[in-house]
């Protein structure tokens, strides 16, 4: 079987990185199936423009060839400060823009990395589709682009051929997935032990930072969201919101919904989440009164929510996000711990790659410890 074909379009000012991101990650992935036993390769990557020479952002050179027939063409990200109108980005970008729509014309298979998604939209590709981007950055493509149906929670969105992804890291969610669908599970969980990625993500939800969020504007929304973000506790109240506020129910969500895309309920429980992962992490209280603290008095409700939101448990979060160092010097109770340890080898992991091989996810064998005789 002929090995499938990825192009990435390099352009100016676009990030290196995640132009070569996902081409190392797949190059990750032919080492894995070939110890795994499959002869041919699955990937022929290669960097295009239709330019000759191209310098990504901060004036790094790509090597690039000229644009050829794909059946995936992978669009990185560009640098767009909070500050940059993405008119001022976009411009010049013409050819590539052709590119985008020659190759999604003739069948080819089109991604964007963070807000490449940008440039999906200014090309056409994403009218009447659901599509992600940064978190950061949703709001300006759903503004610019109405006809847009812009999913800012996800971290990959893929409608009719088109696939969007959310910032940076996430075009290695997306290279993960992308190996699961043509090499296997099997393949996908090695890749990501190999890379030290994660590959259970499913939302870009616990990474957004609303201090971060640029003004739109919006001051109606904004006000509401501060009146929310100071009673988190407090019972959700519709009606009482609106009164507050000297509007009807109806205008309260209309405006609500026209100045952020959601509405102030679902508002509430990410601002709830969000304050919930940080006791999380910080304090030692456990998952029911954190759950209270939030506004949420049944906590498998809250579980069920925080679980929604960042696509972990409340008491897997704390346990991934919190790490206990050591007491210093060791002590007798960290040796205990570092003696009942199990130990790993590289014939261990190189067996667990083979064909036939215990596999890359099971626990590897256990090897005696053997220690040099006590002198008399």
């Amino acid at each position: 079987m002929s090995p499938l074909r990825v192009s990435v379009l390099a352009y100016p000012g676009c990030f290196a990185s995640e132009v070569y991101g996902v081409p190392d990650l797949l190059t990750m992935a032919a080492h894995v199936t070939a110890a795994q036993g499959r002869t041919e390769p699955s990937y022929e990557t290669s960097v295009v423009s239709p330019r000759r020479r191209v310098h990504a952002a901060g004036g790094a050179r790509v090597d690039v060839s000229a644009v050829r027939p794909a059946d995936v063409l992978i669009v990185p990200g560009f640098d767009l400060p909070p500050t940059l109108d993405p008119d001022t980005a976009l411009a010049g970008l013409a050819p590539e823009l052709a590119v985008i729509r020659d190759r999604a014309a003739e069948g080819s298979a089109v991604v964007s990395i963070c807000v490449g998604a940008f440039l999906l939209a200014e090309a056409g590709l994403l009218q009447g589709r659901e599509a992600t981007t940064s978190w950061l950055y949703a709001d300006r493509l759903a503004r610019r682009h109405p006809d847009v149906r812009v999913r800012a929670e996800s971290l990959v969105v893929t409608d009719r051929g088109v696939t969007t992804t959310a910032a940076f890291s996430a075009m290695y969610d997306f290279a993960l997935r992308f190996v699961r669908d043509h090499d296997g599970p099997r393949a996908a969980r090695a890749t990501a032990r190999v890379a030290l990625l994660d590959d259970t993500r499913s939302t870009q939800s616990p990474y957004v930072d609303t201090n971060l969020l640029p003004a739109t504007g919006h001051a109606f929304a904004a006000t509401v969201m501060r009146r929310l973000d100071q009673n988190l506790a407090a019972r959700y109240d519709l009606p009482a919101l609106a009164r507050e506020f000297g509007v009807s129910t109806r205008t309260l969500l209309r405006r609500f919904g026209a100045e952020t895309g959601r509405t102030p309920l679902a508002y509430l429980h990410g601002a709830r989440v969000r304050r919930a992962a940080h006791l999380l992490e910080t304090t030692d209280r456990t998952v029911a009164a954190i759950a209270a603290d939030v506004g949420y008095r049944d906590p498998g409700t809250f579980a069920g929510i925080f679980t929604r939101h960042t696509g972990r448990r409340p008491s897997v979060h704390r346990a991934t996000s919190r790490t206990a160092p050591p007491p210093e010097g060791g002590g007798p109770a960290a040796r205990e711990r570092l003696r009942g340890r199990r130990r790993l080898h590289a014939p261990d992991l190189e067996q667990a790659l083979r064909p036939g091989g215990t596999g890359p996810v099971q626990r590897l064998p256990t090897r005696p410890v053997v220690r040099p005789p006590t002198p008399a």
